[in-house]
């Protein structure tokens, strides 16, 4: 599956008000009972759009603060450049906030390259080291190709032996993951990558490092309103 990356960019000096405007559908909220019956996508009998699938899927390492009181789910591919222009500025978010969780999703729609890319990186997980080799891939800005691929885990001390048997044994489990990613995206109503969950609200397209305070600012109050 192939789909064009969103270039629509909100800009960067909107108010909280306009920018949540941006997000689609008054930012629309996960959970059962109130995302459109459209958003209810199946995956091998099971309800992809739960929170503990979106938000806390066993199969995902996390990044950031791993006990924080918000989650910010990122669906990306290693080959969009707007993922790779974004990710030092969520790090930072992330880092600077202090409590947020951060689960990143691979959604590899750019091609071929961008699905060897998601596989080996989710092996990788089996050596425990999924946030290294997500950082090589997702902060390179040249052209990915396998063996381009392969030196760049190689250099962030992934075992590349095991990675292959990795991938080899655990191949059922890593597409499992994958098409659970692509369902809820799919399931979202999302266009391209980056696109976003942000507590409970659905975030499509880039967002600036302001912009990300305001929508964890938001997450938080919703969390403390329900």
């Amino acid at each position: 599956m192939t789909k064009s990356i969103d270039r629509a960019r909100p800009e960067p000096r909107r108010t909280r008000r306009e920018a949540l405007g941006l997000f689609g559908a008054g930012a629309a909220m996960l959970g059962l009972n109130i995302v459109p019956g459209s958003a209810l996508a199946q995956s091998d009998g099971e309800t992809v759009l739960t929170e503990a699938l979106v938000l806390r899927d066993p199969d995902i390492p996390v990044a950031g603060n791993v006990d924080g009181d918000i989650t910010i789910v990122e669906y990306f591919d290693y080959q969009c450049p707007y993922c790779r222009k974004i990710e030092p500025e969520l790090r930072q978010v992330v880092q600077d906030d202090g409590k947020v969780r951060l689960v990143l999703k691979d959604w590899p729609i750019l091609g071929e390259v961008s699905v060897i890319a998601a596989r080996m990186a989710l092996a990788s997980k089996f050596q425990g080291k999924f946030l290294q080799a997500h950082e090589a891939l997702i902060g390179v800005n040249s052209k990915l190709t396998e063996p381009r691929i392969r030196e760049l885990l190689a250099g962030a001390g992934i075992d590349l032996d095991r990675l292959n048997r990795d991938r080899v044994t655990n191949a059922k489990a890593i597409d499992a993951i994958l098409a659970r990613n692509n369902d809820q995206a799919t399931a979202f109503g999302f266009k391209g990558t980056p696109s976003f969950i942000i507590g409970k609200f659905r975030v499509p397209g880039v967002l600036t490092m302001a912009q990300f305070d305001m929508a964890i600012a938001d997450a938080r109050k919703a969390a403390a309103n329900k």
